[in-house]
């Protein structure tokens, strides 16, 4: 403050314009003659001692001067307070805007929780509910299943213990189905039908006589069915199998030669060159015979054909034995044929060994070996409803739970 009124005192005293005639003003003029009041005033307040310099300095503004200084003050003041307000509103408005966007969100979470809520707890209900009715089903599964067996458990006290034959009976009865169908044994088939029919007739009931005629009939055809030595086949095939390496081998065959009748000399003179190749002929067969053979000629096997056709040939006779017991009728007789083929035309037909190895085959050829059986045996079913009614009639079926949903 003290510079800025030193200078606009200076600039006052350096500001008064000059005359243009070069005479001072009447207001320069009382400045150099005499003092204004201004400066009596100044000059009053100032101390004796205190230099001429030190009075200007010390001179205060003017009045306009501290009111320009204090209008300026007070716009930057105003300029502050509004900008302040505005920075304050602007920060309010965000916060604002933040608070509402968090109220939303919190809003909307909550509505989404109260959702889940809803939903969990209605999951719950018809969980429980759903639990409820299977107990209740278990429950009543319980009860009939108790009552069944309290039913059953009565019946069997009174029954007497010569029905439980009829059970055994069936039970022999399905076995030999099995034995029939499955492994195609007619001859445990048709013993465990006797030993069922001794069963039946243990009882001593006239109401079991139709099923003991079904039984007496199913006995008659088992026993009409054709046997067959399964065993006594495979073990002849399986020696003929075992004989294949001893059969020896044939010589290469060679094709009749053509009968050659030779030639005469004949007596007339006018023939000497007949003659003469007749005597030459004659001549040279006695060193070199030429005949003359009209046909294939089997060479003789090399020792890795012969392995082969061993093989080959012990191949065949394992099929064949695979065929007795699949009952292949068909398949059995082309093996066997095949294999009496090989042994005609690659080995020795006059030794022994080969013969009685093409008669087994032919014999085996002969042999049957696919049978006829019964399609179903009448007393299986009349036993097993016979079974179902005596022993199975009071006991209820229960109830699984789906029936019951």
């Amino acid at each position: 403050m003290t510079d800025n009124n030193k200078t606009s005192g200076t600039d006052k005293d350096t500001s008064a314009p000059a005359s243009p005639t070069g005479k001072e003003t009447p207001s320069s003029s009382k400045q150099s003659g005499k003092p204004s009041a201004t400066d009596k005033s100044a000059a009053k307040s100032t101390p004796a001692d205190t230099p001429a310099s030190d009075k200007n300095a010390a001179t205060p503004p003017p009045a306009n001067q501290e009111k320009k200084g204090g209008n300026k003050l007070s716009v930057v003041a105003i300029v502050l307070v509004i900008a302040l307000g505005g920075g304050l509103y602007y920060h309010g408005h965000q916060q604002s805007q933040q608070l509402t966007a968090n109220i939303s969100a919190l809003t909307d979470e909550i509505s989404s929780l109260k959702s889940a809520l809803a939903d969990s707890e209605k999951q719950s209900q018809e969980a429980v509910k759903k639990a409820v009715q299977d107990t209740q089903v278990l429950i009543e599964q319980q009860d009939t299943t108790i009552q069944s067996l309290q039913s059953a458990l009565a019946d069997v006290k009174g029954r007497r213990p010569n029905d439980w034959l009829l059970a055994e009976a069936d039970y022999l009865v399905n076995q030999a189905a099995r034995k029939l169908w499955l492994e195609h044994d007619v001859l445990t088939a048709t013993t465990l039908m006797q030993n069922a029919d001794q069963r039946i007739a243990e009882l001593n009931d006239p109401s079991l006589t139709p099923i003991r005629q079904a039984m007496a009939k199913d006995i008659q055809q088992l026993k009409a069915v054709k046997r067959i030595d399964r065993d006594g086949i495979v073990l002849r095939l399986n020696s003929l199998q075992q004989e294949v390496d001893k059969l020896p081998l044939a010589n290469a065959i060679m094709p009749e030669a053509e009968e050659v009748a030779p030639q005469q000399v004949s007596g007339n003179v006018d023939d000497w060159q007949q003659n003469l190749k007749a005597s030459l002929s004659d001549f040279v067969g006695q060193f070199i015979t030429y005949r003359k053979r009209e046909g294939d000629v089997v060479p003789l096997l090399t020792p890795a054909q012969t392995f082969y056709l061993q093989e080959n040939l012990k191949a065949k006779l394992d099929q064949a034995v695979t065929s007795v017991y699949r009952e292949n009728g068909r398949l059995y007789a082309e093996s066997l044929k095949t294999a009496k083929d090989w042994a005609e035309r690659f080995y020795n037909q006059d030794a022994d060994i080969t013969k009685s190895f093409i008669a087994t085959l032919t014999n085996l050829s002969q042999q049957t070996i696919e049978v006829s059986y019964p399609e179903a045996l009448e007393s299986q079913a009349l036993i097993s409803d016979m079974l179902a009614d005596r022993l199975r009639r009071d006991l209820a079926p229960l109830q699984t739970g789906e029936n019951n949903q």
